[in-house]
């Protein structure tokens, strides 16, 4: 098996887990990262999700996790396809999150960068409408 085809393997256990599990397979999905992981997202701290901000390292990132999660209910994240080509995968699909503050819903499309070495997730980076994110904690 490739390389691309591993990690792609690999992210579908993971995604089907973290939507089974609506986000409780944390361990599983930190156990995909490098130490050294940089993980980014398009929402880059926007107000009101200071959590966004540029994680680096695996700690950083079990701490987005657990602040997103503290803060969001998960109702499903939808993988529509995977494209795997060298050190790369995107993951195409739609999720949706209840605030748990406000008890809205942001549903939105999703797209998830990943960039491996060695097994391991060394660099992710979310795509999602910031805009309905914000609306629904708002």
């Amino acid at each position: 098996m490739s390389d691309a085809a591993a990690n792609k393997a690999l992210l579908e256990i993971v995604y089907r887990r973290w939507n089974a599990t609506k986000g409780g397979a944390v361990d599983e999905l930190m156990a995909v990262f490098d130490d050294a992981v940089t993980f980014g997202s398009l929402a880059d701290v926007a107000s009101p999700a200071p959590l966004t901000a540029m994680a680096i390292g695996r700690h950083e990132v079990r701490g987005y996790v657990s602040g997103m999660l503290a803060a969001w209910s998960m109702i499903h994240y939808t993988v529509d396809t995977m494209i795997a080509e060298g050190d790369r995968v995107a993951v195409v699909g739609s999720t949706a999150w209840t605030n748990k503050a406000t008890g809205k819903i942001c549903e939105t499309p999703k797209v998830d960068v990943w960039v491996f070495s060695n097994g391991r997730a060394v660099s992710f980076f979310e795509y999602f409408d910031t805009a309905r994110m914000i609306a629904a904690a708002n």
